[in-house]
């Protein structure tokens, strides 16, 4: 990602905060970065997708950031996994994402609320493989059960703390209680044998999704980084910029637009001669695969 198109994400994000999303207009979002609408649509094809960049962009720090607290550490230690959480949580509430979230969910945007659902699933699955990690394999048939009402105990702990009552009591005091409670629920659920959810229905889910994501993302990175070699023995400095952008809005963008990638197709289709052959028509193939899959998600 560029400098500049992460300059607008940063300052985006503070303007939805002072403003609010739903109250922001593309005219101020320009107004307030200093770009024009043509750079916004370059980078953007929709407010909806900046603000799906804003989440992403921050989500992948935190996950960086939350794995490297596991460096050198006992990944079986519940102390760790607390100061994840405690982490994680830190985050969102200096970065106040859960205004932004909140927003989305009375929006009831659907593309929006698809994008808060693929959230929710990854961190149930992350919870989930932690605790495998930590409470044991053997426990595993009720370990999403519990990763589920995990999240539940933590965030009613946390909302019903400080929102409600206005107790004062603070982050890391509600973390270690509610983490203490989920593990005596651990004991108690495995011994009774009881199980709502088969911990089969989170691996699915999450595999899905990371199967269509790492797939692709593959395949275009290997086709656009045969055709790039070709161009560059050419010195074709305008193919390479246009491949770039291609690669940028299929793997970047939440609804790649169609008519911006076939102008680029169309372009690079004039200088096939220099390009292989079944490289170029496997990136067709791809963008319209792409295209296909994303008019078909459900929503």
């Amino acid at each position: 990602m560029n400098d500049r198109k992460q300059h607008v994400i940063k300052k985006a994000h503070q303007l939805f905060l002072d403003k609010g999303f739903q109250a922001t207009s593309i005219q101020d979002i320009l107004e307030y970065t200093g770009i024009s609408k043509g750079t916004f649509y370059n980078y953007f094809s929709s407010k909806n997708e900046l603000l799906m960049s804003i989440f992403k962009t921050l989500h992948k720090k935190m996950e960086y950031e939350r794995n490297q607290l596991l460096i050198g550490k006992d990944p079986s230690s519940i102390e760790v996994f607390t100061q994840q959480i405690e982490f994680q949580m830190n985050m969102n509430r200096s970065n106040n994402l859960i205004t932004l979230f909140e927003e989305v969910l009375v929006s009831n945007d659907p593309e929006l609320k698809q994008f808060i659902k693929e959230g929710q699933i990854r961190m149930v699955h992350w919870i989930f493989q932690r605790f495998i990690e930590i409470f044991g394999e053997d426990k595993k048939p009720y370990l999403l059960d519990c990763a589920i009402m995990f999240l539940g105990i933590l965030h009613h702990n946390v909302k019903y703390n400080t929102k409600i009552f206005g107790h004062p009591s603070c982050l890391n005091h509600v973390i270690r209680y509610s983490v203490e409670r989920i593990s005596k629920v651990v004991e108690e659920v495995s011994s009774a044998g009881e199980q709502l959810l088969k911990p089969e229905l989170i691996d699915n889910c999450f595999n899905h999704l990371q199967d269509q994501e790492q797939g692709f993302k593959q395949n275009l990175s290997k086709t656009i980084s045969t055709l790039k070699k070709s161009v560059q023995q050419k010195d074709q400095t305008h193919c390479i910029e246009l491949l770039d952008f291609i690669q940028e809005e299929l793997l970047h963008s939440k609804k790649p637009r169609k008519f911006l990638i076939d102008s680029a197709l169309q372009s690079l289709r004039s200088s096939l001669d220099i390009f292989d052959k079944i490289e170029f028509e496997m990136l067709e193939q791809l963008a319209s695969a792409c295209f296909k899959q994303k008019k078909e998600e459900p929503v």
